[in-house]
């Protein structure tokens, strides 16, 4: 184990453990976490949410590309630019929870099963896309491209998931946003 794996490598297995668990605390009581707001309208940011995410799908995509095409450090500009944007969202999205009333915001479509399934799916792997990606970009930045290319194999699949399902998210939600 290299020296600063002592340091990196607890602190992404705490952030991987601790974020999810602040985002559940945020959703499972909505009414506890709240921040009243009538002077600014944040009714927007789930449309920057989706931008977000469409544009981190384009990210990766582009980021897959360039590594097939051997240009590795704009393969590693694009990639960190997407895990900024996914940072964005995050921090954006807890936000979004504490100024939002999701509470009330259901999807009631004629496609709810599809709706659900797609959020639920979408939420499970959002969980995991945290460590993937920072252990991914970790043993990238470290060098250590066997470890990062045998991280990557699970970890662009699932971002890229993510990514796009968050944009679908949006849509079905569209409407009810307003």
């Amino acid at each position: 184990m290299k020296k600063q794996d002592s340091f990196f490598v607890p602190l992404i297995i705490s952030l991987s453990i601790i974020v999810p668990i602040l985002v559940a605390l945020l959703m499972i009581f909505p009414n506890v976490f709240h921040i009243e707001s009538e002077s600014i309208d944040f009714t927007s940011l789930p449309f920057f949410h989706a931008i977000l995410n469409g544009s981190t799908a384009v990210l990766l995509f582009t980021g897959f590309v360039l590594i097939k095409n051997k240009k590795a450090n704009l393969h590693k500009i694009s990639m960190l630019l997407a895990f900024v944007l996914s940072s964005i969202f995050l921090l954006s999205y807890v936000f979004s929870k504490l100024v939002l009333d999701h509470a009330t915001t259901k999807y009631l479509g004629e496609y709810v099963i599809t709706y659900r399934i797609i959020l639920f799916s979408h939420i499970i792997l959002s969980i995991a896309v945290l460590p993937l990606a920072l252990f991914s970009i970790y043993r990238g930045v470290t060098g250590e491209f066997e470890k990062h290319k045998s991280i990557v194999k699970y970890t662009f699949p699932i971002w890229m998931y993510v990514a796009i399902t968050g944009v679908l998210v949006y849509i079905f939600m569209a409407e009810y946003y307003k």
